[in-house]
């Protein structure tokens, strides 16, 4: 099945898609700016997407039973109702020129909760290194081919992960506290799913109720899923000292100097926070680095 659709100005698929934590993409061939390749379930099943940017036009070819619920929600995964245009610079020269520079950042909207929250509780007290390798693993082991002509896999279904015990994550490194929240929201899943039809704050609320979500998890969830343009992930390891180097050359801050410094992008401080962090904007580091640890207490 395929479907055409006009953007302007059209998403950037690296940026738009490439920073999201659920869905998995090629193997081989990562995102680029006008190509790519994205595999997801949706509640129609499984579904791979191939991704064609041709100026304004953004063409989508995809393959299984999830085809036409995710072409129909397409404008929605590319951000086609976020206005890159409309962000509040509030007269600062760095965030003028970010908002320039990532002119094709879409903040995308995918509607798939469970996708989203796995890799973000993986990701939760280690560093991105560790996260992916255990998001990895996970795939590799309980994902499932992707349908459609190419080498994917799919992240693993909630049926399948809630299933597991702590000894199965175990050998792919991942912690019992992470093992018992993973299998938890699995179980579930269904219910997770419903905060799509939510205000984001009545959204936050719920999964703040299930146990291991915190702030952090929320946030980054509600932004990915219901592609909230103002959640601001508090409880981050770097970010607070990423905003408050770039927007103020304070080299270390607070979540609370955090969101001060962010107040006047408010409603897009997600999007402030986003551009800063693909900028490579960095506070200077004191120590060694965070080497990779035992994931047994984790």
């Amino acid at each position: 099945m395929q479907r055409t659709i006009t953007i302007d100005p059209a998403p950037d698929l690296r940026l738009t898609l490439g920073h999201l934590n659920g869905g998995t993409t090629h193997p081989d061939r990562p995102l680029t700016a006008d190509f790519g390749w994205r595999s997801s379930r949706t509640p129609a099943g499984p579904v791979t997407l191939r991704l064609q940017v041709d100026r304004t036009r953004v063409r989508a070819t995809a393959w299984g039973p999830g085809s036409s619920w995710e072409l129909e929600r397409l404008p929605e995964l590319l951000g086609a109702g976020d206005d890159p245009d409309s962000f509040p610079t509030d007269g600062h020269r760095l965030m003028r020129e970010l908002k320039a520079r990532f002119r094709r950042l879409r903040i995308a909207r995918t509607e798939r909760v469970h996708e989203a929250i796995v890799p973000v509780i993986l990701g939760q007290v280690v560093t991105r290194t560790e996260a992916r390798r255990a998001e990895r693993r996970l795939i590799e082991t309980y994902g499932e081919p992707a349908p459609g002509p190419e080498p994917m896999k799919l992240q693993p279904s909630p049926d399948v992960l809630g299933r597991l015990k702590y000894e199965d994550f175990h050998p792919l490194g991942i912690g019992r506290n992470k093992a018992r929240i993973i299998i938890g929201v699995s179980r579930r899943a269904s219910r997770l799913e419903e905060i799509t039809a939510l205000s984001s704050e009545a959204a936050e609320t719920r999964l703040r109720s299930l146990p291991g979500i915190g702030p952090w998890s929320s946030a980054l969830v509600v932004s990915e899923a219901l592609g909230d343009l103002d959640a601001v992930p508090v409880g981050d390891y770097h970010l607070p000292n990423t905003v408050a180097w770039a927007l103020a050359g304070e080299a270390r801050a607070s979540d609370r100097r955090m969101l001060e410094l962010l107040e006047p992008y408010r409603p897009q401080r997600y999007r402030a926070a986003l551009m800063l962090k693909l900028s490579g904007i960095g506070a200077p580091r004191y120590g060694p680095r965070t080497g990779v640890r035992s994931f047994a207490t984790y």
